[in-house]
């Protein structure tokens, strides 16, 4: 017979005291969003457990050096309603990252976490930051090599 184990609180522990540092420079925005997501969910770990959260912080720098394929930041638009009249505006991915690439890795990171609380308490754990510099040195983050 089988036994399925699951997360416990200790686990929890562990995990809410693990980070790490991403160079955002080396990999492409989907596809380090992806892991990037999967590092946070904690799904890299054999104990993991959907509804309790396992995954690690993640520190996310050089991201205004993301890089992207094909004609993206030409053609790739965002497009948003300010709920004023006349408010529908535009911008290409690379206006958005000229403008604020930290916001543009946390929102595509954002769209593979899952839409609950628990996914709002995982991307509070995703810091990004467009230079090299991360003020965040007493958490001991160690370096990630993502798997792309």
């Amino acid at each position: 017979m089988t036994r399925t184990t699951f997360a416990t609180l200790a686990d929890h522990r562990v995990a809410a005291a693990t980070w790490h540092v991403v160079d955002a420079s080396k990999y492409e925005l989907g596809r380090m969003a992806a892991r990037i997501a999967e590092v946070l969910m904690g799904k890299h770990k054999p104990l993991y457990t959907p509804h309790i959260l396992v995954g690690d912080g993640v520190i996310v720098i050089n991201a205004a050096q993301v890089k992207t394929t094909g004609r993206k930041r030409e053609t790739r638009v965002h497009t948003y309603y300010t709920q004023y009249p006349g408010g529908l505006r535009r911008s290409t991915l690379g206006e958005d990252l000229d403008h604020d690439p930290a916001w543009v890795v946390k929102r595509a990171v954002r769209r593979m976490l899952p839409k609950n609380k628990l996914g709002r308490t995982m991307l509070s754990r995703l810091k990004v930051y467009p230079g090299p510099e991360h003020a965040h040195a007493a958490q001991q983050p160690r370096p990630l090599e993502l798997k792309v």
